[in-house]
């Protein structure tokens, strides 16, 4: 890596804490856990999932509402309607969120609205849209394309913050290979890598990777062992109604029983996912 000038780490204990909100970091000690739908379809929906799951579950909401679609055809999100919806919800319970921005336009408003913006497997090597991201003040999750190589995963990541942001965090979401039995292929060799050449945080999204919830639990607890510094996973109030990736979306309850399944595997690895103070109570806004 030795073109990755500022992502690179310069020594053992050369790690970069990021702040989702002043409370809510990754990085560190503490691990993220991020928990949602593949896409927010409605109100009612995301509150049901912050009030079930905001309390000590989750430390941060994810939930798309512009949506790269393999079909032209297929739901692509509910766009800026969806982005209300997200505001709403996080100063209501207090939940940083994080949904995908896919085009430079769009940057302005999901920064306004949202805590974390995401950057889809498929817009790794979008170079003008990432020199763009490096000009904002919020964090960015940069996800590994579908078949790219550490290096070029951790050269995307050197746009971001030669532009100007430092806040990137890394995502592992599986690779593609000549298997069909799983979505994709989750690369924990990668994780490793990655903590070990790059002082960025790495998070774990065993959803995509997996294609199917009764392996997502699994690779969860694999990736935590492994080293990961959080997870994304997506779940619904309903998984088999899901409007996108029904099939790999765990319910509220299976969400709850994996975290709490978690516990005892980061203390293993000398980390803690933090518990709520308190239940998070809506605050009307």
């Amino acid at each position: 890596m030795q073109d990755a000038k500022l992502t690179a780490k310069a020594h053992d204990a050369h790690n970069t804490v990021i702040h989702l909100t002043e409370s809510v970091t990754v990085g560190g000690n503490d691990l993220l856990i991020i928990g949602g739908p593949c896409s927010v379809e409605s109100l009612e929906q995301m509150e049901t999932i912050a009030a079930r799951l905001g309390q000590s579950t989750l430390q941060a909401l994810r939930g798309g509402v512009y949506k790269p679609r393999t079909s032209p055809y297929a739901f692509q999100g509910l766009g800026e309607a969806g982005l209300a919806i997200l505001d709403r919800v996080r100063r209501c319970y207090g939940l940083p969120v994080i949904t995908e921005v896919m085009a430079i336009h769009q940057i302005e408003a999901i920064a306004a609205q949202a805590d974390v913006l995401q950057v889809g497997s498929r817009n790794m090597q979008n170079f003008d849209l990432l020199k763009a991201l490096g000009e904002i003040d919020k964090p960015v999750m940069l996800k590994r394309g579908l078949a790219a190589t550490v290096q070029e995963f951790v050269m995307a990541a050197e746009y971001i913050a030669a532009h100007g942001n430092p806040n990137i965090i890394l995502c592992e979401r599986g690779i593609r290979s000549f298997d069909n039995y799983t979505r994709n292929v989750l690369d924990l060799g990668a994780v490793v890598a990655l903590k070990q050449i790059t002082h960025l945080p790495v998070i774990v999204d065993p959803s995509h990777a997996a294609g199917k919830r009764e392996l997502v639990p699994s690779l969860a607890r694999a990736a935590i062992a492994a080293g990961a510094d959080g997870l994304i996973i997506e779940c619904h109030p309903v998984p088999e109604a899901s409007i996108s990736d029904a099939r790999q979306a765990l319910s509220l309850e299976d969400m709850t029983a994996l975290v709490d399944s978690l516990r005892p595997i980061a203390a293993a690895v000398d980390r803690v996912i933090p518990t709520a103070s308190g239940d998070r109570q809506p605050v009307l806004v």
